[in-house]
């Protein structure tokens, strides 16, 4: 008996030392994989964010690179849709219900129905024609004024005020809106958004947020004062956003993202390191 003891316990250690590195590969896969998981979420939910942003909005702050904190911002939009440029016989906006420019207005009707007006808000911001930083006159982040481009609705807009056609009606507090939209439209936004990359060398350290529920800017923020934060990754290492506006037929832009996420092996100095790039392009036609 002592005999076949000796000889089971011969036999198992060198079976487990057979199984220990498949084992060992199997847990490092594994881990590697949350870590991908979770990079390619949070890369994933920046593009669906930014391919919906606000036309000519997107910026970037920060030296993204070599560990050091990296903003990236933009304007959110929750509707969208045409506007009317001349008049079509409407009694919903009194006298006329088409958007007026270079003079004080207050109500306009669309063309045809607007998508996702159930979103909007009162305290959202109309906007028309964004060309972003840098044109005084369409410049969305620029204070509102009489010569801004956006002004901030007071009521919800009216949801098919003209039955036939089906339009609807928005109202605003008067204001004068320099430029119009050479394809007359317009959009709705609740605001800016930030993603705020913080990396540590430390594995397990860095994080990625999201701030959201700020006031606008003119100069971007780094970072946001008075935000609402929601925590998308941890175990940040490194980040990178880069941003370039009118790459193609000067209506769309590309935003280059790299996110970097490890954690350190239980029971080891040994850290787990993964890096993801992703690549989302944005509209900018105002």
């Amino acid at each position: 008996m002592i005999t076949s003891l000796a000889i089971l316990g011969i036999l198992s250690a060198i079976v487990a030392s057979f199984l220990q590195i498949p084992l060992q590969g199997y847990f490092d896969v594994s881990r590697r994989a949350q870590l991908t998981d979770a990079a390619d979420l949070a890369l994933r939910r920046m593009t669906r964010e930014l391919q919906g942003a606000l036309p000519n909005s997107v910026r970037v702050a920060g030296a993204c690179g070599g560990g050091t904190p990296c903003y990236l911002e933009f304007l959110e939009v929750r509707a969208a849709g045409r506007y009317r440029a001349e008049p079509g016989g409407g009694t919903a906006c009194p006298g006329n219900d088409a958007l007026v420019f270079g003079s004080a207005d207050s109500c306009f009707t669309t063309l045809g129905t607007t998508p996702d007006l159930n979103r909007v808000l009162v305290g959202d911001f109309l906007v028309v024609y964004n060309l972003g930083p840098g044109f005084p006159d369409a410049n969305a982040y620029a204070a509102a004024g009489p010569g801004s481009n956006r002004v901030g609705l007071v009521a919800l807009p009216t949801a098919g005020a003209i039955a036939a056609p089906a339009e609807d009606r928005f109202t605003f507090p008067l204001h004068t809106f320099p430029l119009a939209s050479p394809g007359n439209r317009f959009h709705i936004v609740s605001g800016p958004v930030t993603y705020e990359c913080l990396p540590s060398p430390v594995a397990g350290v860095g994080t990625l947020i999201r701030h959201s529920g700020y006031v606008i800017n003119a100069a971007q923020p780094a970072p946001p004062v008075g935000s609402t934060n929601t925590l998308l990754a941890t175990g940040v290492t490194n980040c990178l956003f880069t941003y370039t506006g009118n790459v193609v037929a000067l209506r769309n832009g590309v935003v280059l993202m790299a996110l970097g996420l490890s954690h350190v092996v239980p029971g080891s100095l040994v850290a787990d390191n993964v890096t993801l790039f992703n690549q989302a392009q944005v509209s900018n036609t105002p």
